[in-house]
């Protein structure tokens, strides 16, 4: 007779236990945990953060410190031919002032280019996602009807998992979550047309993630 498979014996084990409806011999461990998957586990979250928000689409780039954040942005502002920025942040809005970088606080109502600045809630190393609230950003139409968003962060911010970014929300607003929390994984992207992708179409274009240090 011919051996089965280890394959056919996986099938078989997983058709007995239906079957005989055995407890969980696994009462030790933890489903309810999160599950990680990355290269090198013992890399630092802000660079795992980084890889995968490039492999989404998003450009990222390091600072040092806050002043290496407004050198940054006033070198792509100048490369991108940016005249303003849209901010309605009260910290951020501080910053540009101080460093003379021209922005408005309301939606740009002529034909020029958008491009939007906001803080986060959180940063998703796992995933490579930006978590952003109206609370925090000053309302919900400054990360959705811009052309491109740039958002100001720290390393602080940088969570693990969607589990511990929300346990970390939970103790900063502890009565009541922002009315909207929105998770964002690279530039707005849709296949709903003839199933090819198109970037833009509910929401911004090109998304910027410039990570502060100050860890």
């Amino acid at each position: 007779m011919q051996e089965s498979t280890p394959k056919e014996q996986i099938l078989t084990k997983v058709r007995n236990a239906l079957i005989e409806k055995i407890d969980n011999p696994y009462q030790a461990l933890d489903f309810s945990g999160d599950i990680i998957k990355v290269d090198d586990p013992e890399e630092e979250p802000e660079v795992i953060f980084g890889q995968e928000f490039i492999k989404a689409g998003g450009f990222f780039i390091y600072c040092e410190n806050e002043r290496a954040f407004i050198d940054n942005l006033a070198n792509l502002m100048e490369k991108m031919n940016w005249s303003r920025l849209w901010c309605q942040n009260k910290r951020i809005s501080s910053i540009l002032s101080a460093a003379e970088i021209p922005y408005v606080s309301t939606h740009p109502t002529d034909n020029s280019l958008c491009v939007s600045l906001t803080s986060c809630e959180a940063l998703i190393a796992a995933t490579g996602t930006v978590v952003v609230s109206d609370t925090d950003a000053g309302s919900r139409e400054i990360f959705s009807r811009a052309d491109v968003h740039i958002v100001m962060a720290f390393a602080s911010q940088v969570k693990s998992t969607i589990k511990t970014a929300m346990q970390e929300l939970n103790k900063k607003y502890p009565t009541s979550l922002p009315t909207q929390l929105t998770f964002i994984t690279g530039p707005s992207r849709s296949n709903a047309v003839e199933q090819q992708f198109i970037k833009g179409v509910h929401g911004p274009k090109a998304i910027f993630v410039f990570l502060t240090d100050d860890t």
